[in-house]
C-alpha cells in the first residue's frame, strides 16, 4: 500500500479543485496512483477534469518558422526566463528553427546538422559556456501541404518568431494563398486559447476515448441509471467531449456560432477552391516539465552553515 503523503493530496486538489479529504480518500483507494485518483473524483461526480494540467516550469523560448508551404515550432529550454531576453540565446533559437526547416523535425538530426564550421549541438554547448546557464533542444515539429499554406501564430511574442508558445497550422488548398494565410492565422490563435488535444475524433488516442466513456458510465451506473440508457447516455456525452477536445468540432473562437469545420467550410468561397485543414502543433513552453520546488530559507541557512 502506497504511503499518501501532503504533497501528493495538494497536487491532486490543484488538479481536480475537489477537497483535501475527498482527495485523500481518492489517493487511499487507488493505491495513490494520480491519474486514477482523478478518474475515481470524476466516477463520483466530484471533479469535472478530464486531464491532468501541465506544469510550466522550463523556461526558454518556443521558435516558429514558416516558409510558404511549409513550418516548423522548436522548443530551446534554460533554466531562467532572463536569458530568453539575451539576443545571443534569441539567436541561438532562430538559427535551431531554421534547421528545422530544413532536417526536419527529428531533433537529433537538428542538432547533427552543421551551420558554418559546427553542428548545432556544437551552437548550444558553447552558447552554454558564454551565457553560463544550462540549455537544450527539447522537441521540433514540421508541418508541410503540397499546395497550400503553414501558417502561424506566437502568443507572448518577445521578438519577430520567439515566445512562450507557438502554433503552427496546415492548410491545404490550391485556392488564394493570401486569404489561406488569413485563415490559418485565426486558426492559429485559436488553437492558443482553445487547446484542442487532436484534429478530430479520429485523431484521438483510442485509449482516451475508451477511458472517457468508462468513467462517464461509471458515473452514471452509480446513479443507478438503466444500462440501456447509460450506453445513449454516454454516447451524447462523446459528442459533447469531442467539441471539447477536437480542433474541427470546437466552437470558433472568432465566430462562435459556428464549428472551426464550419468556418473553414465557408472560407473556401474567398479562397475560391476547397480547403482541408491538415494539421496543427502547439508548443507551450515547458508543458510537462515538472519544476523542483524549494525551500529558499532553508537552502539560505544551508550556505551559512546553519541548522
Amino acid at each position: 500500500m502506497a504511503t499518501i503523503t501532503a504533497a501528493m493530496v495538494k497536487d491532486l486538489r490543484e488538479t481536480t479543485g475537489v477537497g483535501m479529504m475527498d482527495c485523500k480518500n481518492a489517493l487511499a483507494a487507488n493505491d495513490g496512483d494520480m491519474q486514477a485518483s482523478i478518474d475515481w473524483l470524476r466516477k463520483k461526480g466530484l471533479s469535472k477534469a478530464a486531464k491532468k494540467a501541465d506544469r510550466v516550469a522550463a523556461e526558454g523560448l518556443i521558435g516558429v518558422v514558416t516558409a510558404g508551404a511549409k513550418g516548423v515550432v522548436v522548443e530551446v529550454n534554460s533554466e531562467t526566463d532572463f536569458v530568453a531576453r539575451n539576443e545571443q540565446f534569441q539567436g541561438l533559437v532562430k538559427m535551431i528553427a531554421q534547421v528545422a526547416l530544413k532536417v526536419g523535425g527529428d531533433v537529433d538530426a537538428i542538432k547533427a546538422h552543421k551551420v558554418g564550421d559546427v553542428t548545432v549541438e556544437t551552437a548550444i554547448t558553447e552558447a552554454i559556456a558564454t551565457i553560463g546557464e544550462n540549455m537544450s533542444l527539447r522537441r521540433a515539429a514540421v508541418l508541410e501541404v503540397s499546395a497550400g499554406v503553414v501558417s502561424s501564430y506566437v502568443h507572448n511574442a518577445v521578438t519577430e518568431g520567439l515566445g512562450k508558445m507557438g502554433i503552427i497550422v496546415a492548410l491545404e488548398s490550391t485556392g488564394s494563398k493570401d486569404e489561406l494565410a488569413t485563415l490559418g492565422k485565426q486558426i492559429a490563435m485559436h488553437v492558443a486559447a482553445a487547446n484542442p488535444q487532436a484534429l478530430d475524433s479520429a485523431s484521438l488516442d483510442p485509449a482516451v476515448v475508451a477511458r472517457e466513456k468508462d468513467v462517464m458510465a461509471d458515473k452514471y451506473r452509480q446513479q443507478g441509471k438503466p444500462e440501456a440508457m447509460i450506453e445513449k447516455i454516454v454516447e451524447n456525452g462523446l459528442k459533447t467531449y469531442y467539441k471539447e477536445v477536437c480542433l474541427l468540432d470546437q466552437a470558433f473562437i472568432h465566430d462562435t456560432s459556428k464549428s472551426v469545420a464550419q468556418a473553414v467550410k465557408e472560407a473556401e468561397g474567398k479562397v475560391g477552391a476547397p480547403i482541408k485543414l491538415t494539421g496543427f502543433v502547439r508548443y507551450a513552453l515547458g508543458e510537462g516539465i515538472e519544476k523542483q520546488t524549494s525551500d529558499f530559507a532553508a537552502e539560505v541557512a544551508a550556505a551559512s552553515g546553519q541548522k
